[in-house]
């Protein structure tokens, strides 16, 4: 008698619950890796005006800028334009997310949370106003790690 070859229906059956179980256990990670990947990019965005408000810092005398919008955008030695950010939407965290902006508050030292949005325009940036150069994420949402964006 010849045998045939080939594969029988059981061990057909096996691999795709292998493959299933496999992409049911792939494929959520993968999922939240888009979301930290433009989560790093706005930390990389808020380094980028960290990193203008020192060279700025450095080239005036120990003179923080008064207004980044204004002073660092000005001469583009700083920037071409604040960056524009849009934190991604966490909805496991409780994270709308928020639109696309690069406007800035500049608030002369008070460190109000506004949660993107002061007197209804789009302010991710804060700053505090040249008393000590800090720039944060204006955002009172946690990331994806459960952290809240304005500590960064």
């Amino acid at each position: 008698m010849k045998k045939e070859a080939g594969f029988t229906l059981i061990e057909l059956m096996i691999v795709v619950a292998i493959i299933g179980v496999l992409a049911s256990i792939a494929i959520p990670k993968f999922a939240n890796m888009v979301t930290r990947s433009k989560e790093a990019a706005v930390r990389g965005q808020l380094g980028t005006v960290r990193s203008a408000v020192s060279i700025f810092y450095s080239d005036n005398d120990g003179q923080f800028p008064m207004h980044i919008g204004v002073d660092l955008t000005t001469n583009s030695k700083y920037l071409q334009s604040l960056p524009t950010i849009s934190i991604p939407g966490v909805t496991e965290q409780g994270n709308p997310g928020h639109n696309p902006s690069n406007t800035d508050f500049t608030n002369a030292g008070h460190n109000y949370r506004y949660d993107w949005t002061y007197f209804g325009i789009m302010t991710p940036w804060n700053y505090d106003g040249g008393s000590n150069g800090e720039v944060e994420v204006q955002c009172t949402h946690n990331d994806s790690q459960g952290v809240l964006w304005s500590t960064y």
